[in-house]
């Protein structure tokens, strides 16, 4: 999502670690090209011109001028006041209430609330927590019919609703189902309109009186640029806030929300939606979004994903085989495909890398990558297990079949073979010891590493 802005701000950083020394004309300069990527990147003009203000004090201090690398000072000056804007430290729940906890959605139709509420029972499941959905949208029985099917999915206990009632009964109801069957949490999903209006704040303000929330959530849409901003201070002036929940980050918006809802709102990013499926839910962390968009990737995450996501038994198996110096045959290959797609594909790694990596890695487009990936996993399933273990004897007709068979083009089976046979030499380097040999053999194979 901050692709543009990341590229802008990169350019940036790049000029300013190669002044010896910062003047007042150079410094000028730099925050002129960081105010035009904040605004090209749609962030509220008022929080733009806080941001470099900031920037602008603190970089003519004695901090930076009188530093050994002033550009990398100033970079870092930069770095802190984009993790200042977007709330400073990582704003988790805050759950320390009496049983149930009522965790209040809000939101406008269309913004990703009834999906968030169940990606989000998802996560406090996994801290163990018994978890009540329900739904107050009567005004659109299919959101009803949606969230009890996302809590069957989930395996969540869920709270019945209809359009017949009113989202008042609905909300005393569903409490003291909560307190006699002893949730720790309960997730009420209340009504979205197309746009703001009297109603729906009223209704909005009165289910915050009957429910008492500890924390009252508001989920809106990264891809509304500036109307997300707008939408959010409404709210903001009916609710008292506790916490913004962005969703679709993973889209093509400009990223200018994300950078303006603290400082609009008053109340912290504390989660942002990466993806449609149920586990696309992250806790939002400012420092490591900072990192990112100034190019320096996000590798804790990184780190975090994998440990969530990576099968450590499949991983230990295949390390032990590599080492023993056993085939690593096509059965395997899949298996790292299939790790990978875990962490979420190709698209979510590359996102999370530093850019000088990503370059190294030759800048592959993160969507392109996953559809080869999955192209890969249809030919190798069009494969018979002798296939899979023994690829040598893989031969024309055989390809004619796994082609047929994967709805490609034999050129595409014989571009998967000849890669697979290039990693095959490279695992063996590995299990003799030749780490040395083998990066001279990948700098001659791909010549774009370095």
């Amino acid at each position: 999502m901050f692709e543009n802005l990341t590229g802008r701000l990169q350019q940036v950083v790049k000029n300013l670690r190669g002044q010896a020394r910062l003047t007042e004309d150079n410094i000028q300069e730099a925050l002129r090209e960081v105010r035009m990527a904040l605004l090209e990147a749609d962030v509220a003009l008022p929080v733009v011109r806080d941001f470099i203000a900031h920037v602008k004090e603190r970089a003519q201090g004695r901090e930076v001028l009188q530093s050994l690398t002033p550009g990398q000072a100033l970079v870092q000056v930069v770095h802190e006041e984009l993790t200042s804007l977007m709330g400073g430290q990582s704003a988790g729940l805050n759950l320390a209430a009496v049983p149930p906890a009522v965790i209040l959605m809000s939101g406008l139709q269309g913004s990703g609330k009834t999906t968030s509420s169940a990606k989000l029972a998802r996560l406090l499941k996994e801290q163990k927590k018994k978890v009540l959905l329900v739904s107050a949208d009567i005004y659109r029985p299919a959101a009803i019919e949606q969230l009890k099917t996302l809590a069957a999915q989930l395996d969540t206990d869920f709270f019945p609703s209809d359009a017949s009632q009113k989202p008042q009964d609905i909300a005393l109801a569903a409490l003291d189902h909560a307190r006699r069957h002893f949730h720790d949490v309960l997730i009420f999903d209340t009504a979205g309109r197309l746009a703001i209006d009297e109603a729906m704040m009223a209704e909005i303000k009165q289910l915050h009186g009957v429910l008492n929330p500890i924390e009252s959530l508001f989920v809106v849409d990264a891809m509304q640029g500036q109307d997300a901003v707008n939408t959010a201070r409404s709210f903001a002036a009916t609710l008292p806030l506790t916490g913004v929940i962005l969703t679709k980050l993973d889209g093509d918006a400009r990223g200018g929300a994300a950078l303006s809802v603290r400082q609009v709102t008053g109340a912290p990013l504390k989660f942002v939606g990466v993806s449609e499926k149920v586990d696309g839910l992250e806790p939002f962390h400012p420092e490591r979004m900072a990192s990112r968009i100034l190019g320096m990737g996000d590798v804790l995450s990184l780190i975090e994903q994998a440990q969530k996501n990576v099968d450590l038994g499949e991983a230990k198996k295949l390390a032990e085989k590599v080492k023993s110096g056993k085939n690593f045959d096509l059965n395997d290959f899949k298996a790292q495909m299939q790790q990978m797609r875990n962490m979420g594909g190709v698209g979510a790694l590359m996102d999370k890398l530093p850019a000088q990596m990503a370059q190294a890695a030759g800048k592959m487009d993160g969507e392109a990558g996953d559809k080869a990936m999955r192209r890969i996993e249809g030919i190798i399933n069009a494969m018979t297990p002798l296939e899979r273990t023994k690829p040598d004897i893989i031969k024309a007709s055989r390809k004619r079949r796994i082609a047929a068979g994967s709805g490609v083009q034999v050129q595409e089976v014989n571009r998967l073979l000849n890669q697979f046979e290039e990693i095959q030499k490279m695992m063996k380097m590995i299990s003799k010891g030749g780490m040395g040999k083998m990066m001279r053999a990948m700098q001659g194979r791909f010549p774009g590493m370095r």
